[in-house]
C-alpha cells in the first residue's frame, strides 16, 4: 500500500481543559474517500482544522502530504482544497457547487470536506454526492466530516466514528454495519403512554432492544420472524416498520445516543 496522505498518532487537541480530539489514530490514503462520523462536538471538525493547518496539534503526531502543520502550514494549504462548514453567499445547493469549485481551483492534493451537505435539501444532497462520487473516480483524496450515516454510506470507503473526541470504531461502512448490528431492525411506534408498559413485554425479543424516546428498536436478523414475535405477544405497536441496519444503529450500539442528539 502506498505511503498514506495523513498520518495521525495520538493525536490531541485540548481547548484550556477541554479534551476536543483525545489521542486518536489514523490514516488517509490517495485516492480513498475517508470520512469522520459523529454527532456535533464529537471532535471531527476540530480534526480537520489540524489536518487543515489552521489549528496547532496539542499533543501527538501528525503528517500531512508528508510534511508537518506546525513548520509547513503554508505549502501544506497551498495544496488543499477545502470546502468549509459554512458559507456567507448565494444558497441552498448553489452554496456548496460554488465552495467546491473554488476548493478545486489549486488542483488540489486532498480535499477537505466539513460536514458539506448539512442545510442542503434531498434533492442538492444528492447532486452534491454525485460530484463527490465524481471526483473520487477522477483519483482525488477526500476526507469528509458528517453527522448523517447515509452521506457516510454512500461516500465513504472507510471511516472513523467519533465520540466526546476519541475514536469508537473504525472500518469501512459494511464492515461496521456488520459487526456492530445485526441484519434488520424493526421500528416499533406505541401509542402515547401506552410504550413503557410494552417495553416490559417485549423482553427477549430479538438480540437488543433500545427505547427510544418515540419508539423501541429491535435488533434482530429476521424481521418478519419478529414482527410476528411481537403479535403473539398481544402487542398492538401503532405502526411497525423493517428496514437493513445502518451506521445509525452501530452509533447508537456503541455510545447508547443517536447521531443526531
Amino acid at each position: 500500500m502506498t505511503d498514506p496522505l495523513v498520518s495521525a498518532r495520538a493525536l490531541t487537541k485540548r481547548f484550556d481543559d477541554f479534551v476536543a480530539v483525545d489521542a486518536i489514530d489514523f490514516d488517509v490514503h490517495p485516492g480513498e474517500a475517508f470520512g469522520f462520523l459523529g454527532p456535533n462536538g464529537a471532535g471531527k471538525s476540530s480534526t480537520m482544522r489540524m489536518i487543515g493547518a489552521v489549528s496547532p496539534v496539542t499533543e501527538g503526531t501528525l503528517t500531512v502530504l508528508g510534511l508537518d502543520p506546525d513548520r509547513d502550514g503554508a505549502a501544506i494549504r497551498a495544496r488543499l482544497g477545502v470546502v468549509p462548514q459554512e458559507n456567507n453567499h448565494l444558497s441552498g445547493g448553489m452554496k456548496r457547487r460554488l465552495t467546491i469549485a473554488r476548493a478545486l481551483i489549486n488542483q488540489p492534493d486532498l480535499i477537505l470536506l466539513d460536514e458539506p451537505t448539512t442545510g442542503l435539501d434531498p434533492q442538492a444532497r444528492h447532486v452534491l454526492w454525485d460530484r463527490l462520487y465524481r471526483l473520487k473516480q477522477r483519483g482525488a483524496t477526500l476526507i469528509i466530516t458528517t453527522h448523517y450515516m447515509d452521506e457516510a454510506e454512500q461516500l465513504c470507503d472507510r471511516l472513523v466514528v467519533m465520540d466526546k473526541g476519541a475514536i469508537a470504531a473504525r472500518g469501512s461502512p459494511r464492515e461496521l454495519i456488520a459487526h456492530y448490528a445485526t441484519r434488520e431492525v424493526v421500528e416499533l411506534r406505541f401509542a402515547i403512554g401506552s410504550q413503557e408498559g410494552a417495553v416490559d413485554r417485549l423482553e427477549g425479543l430479538g438480540k437488543r432492544i433500545e427505547v427510544l424516546p418515540d419508539r423501541v428498536l429491535v435488533s434482530t436478523d429476521d424481521g418478519d420472524r419478529t414482527v410476528a414475535d411481537v403479535a403473539e405477544r398481544g402487542l398492538n405497536p401503532a405502526s411497525v416498520v423493517v428496514r437493513r441496519s445502518t451506521l445509525e444503529d452501530v452509533f447508537l450500539r456503541l455510545t447508547g445516543r443517536r447521531l443526531i442528539d
